[in-house]
């Protein structure tokens, strides 16, 4: 029988293939805290890492921004470039770790500036075997800010990523802003995108958080969720928009408001301070989710159990 999230200790998770991830997720019933952050930059704390500050406030999964699978860094880390630092931070954490790649559409039509990033950051089928070769646990497909990835280009990434790849890495998808594009954050749309994500082979549908981008509420989400939940997929609501580092209460009501959504994972962003979301923002979304002994004890495990 599948362990719920919460319940699992760093011997469960270095068992567990995507299918048992995903399954692990759906039976906490809404209690999983996904920590999203930069490891590019001076982290935080100068000399420990930002995943691992996240991994001490209670965060399940661990999503890297700004990895650039050719020129692999974490700072923070005792060595932080190499080909091990993926395996080395888990080892430290003995969490699920993720790493977003983005489907940048060439010919999107931009509202805002379009910012170039490397191609080692870009979703193509190199980086995603390389994402694989590294030991990532899963994929991220969605667009920071100004990047130009649309949806086109998300639908088309996953069964990329599906063809080559197959099961062998959990794969998340969606946008929690607009990424430079135009968009529109209505029910009908929602819905379809949910539908079409999961049906390419999303194992989790990304959509943005209740209060994070204009017009949404967890009604409007609702129908999207169950869209995504009634073709098997997981759906995690995101706080992309630098609400990862406004105030506790506000971060406990988008959490509560993405449960009531259905959401299975709640997602804080990296914007909150360097690279990390306001590391007692993921402390307070844990308590609203999960109440204070999961969060205490999610706190407490030591890596070695």
């Amino acid at each position: 029988m599948m362990k719920r999230i919460l319940d699992c200790q760093a011997s469960d998770f270095a068992l567990m293939n995507s299918s048992d991830l995903k399954n692990s997720i759906r039976v906490a019933e809404g209690r999983t805290i996904l920590s999203e952050c930069i490891v590019s930059w001076t982290p935080l704390l100068r000399d420990v890492s930002n995943p691992e500050v996240a991994r001490s406030f209670g965060a399940d999964l661990l999503l890297l921004n700004f990895f650039d699978v050719n020129e692999p860094q974490i700072n923070g880390l005792p060595e932080s470039k190499g080909q091990d630092v993926v395996r080395v931070l888990k080892k430290f954490t003995r969490r699920p770790v993720g790493i977003n790649l983005e489907p940048v559409d060439a010919l999107a039509v931009m509202v805002d500036e379009k910012m170039n990033i490397p191609v080692g950051r870009t979703l193509n089928l190199n980086t995603v075997e390389r994402a694989v070769e590294l030991g990532f646990d899963f994929i991220c497909v969605t667009g920071n800010p100004k990047t130009g990835v649309t949806n086109q280009e998300i639908i088309n990434g996953i069964q990329m990523i599906r063809e080559h790849v197959g099961d062998r890495i959990l794969v998340i998808a969606g946008k929690m802003h607009a990424a430079g594009t135009e968009a529109s954050w209505k029910e009908a749309g929602l819905i379809r995108l949910a539908e079409t994500f999961a049906e390419v082979g999303a194992d989790v549908v990304l959509l943005p958080a209740p209060a994070t981008v204009p017009g949404i509420d967890y009604l409007l989400l609702r129908p999207a969720v169950q869209r995504a939940h009634e073709l098997g997929a997981l759906v995690m609501l995101a706080v992309g928009t630098s609400q990862e580092g406004a105030d506790m209460e506000t971060i406990r009501q988008i959490a509560l408001q993405s449960k009531m959504a259905g959401a299975d994972i709640f997602h804080l962003g990296d914007a909150g301070t360097l690279g990390i979301a306001e590391p007692n923002n993921i402390l307070a979304a844990s308590d609203a989710l999960r109440g204070r002994r999961h969060t205490l004890r999610r706190m407490a495990a030591s890596p070695l159990r």
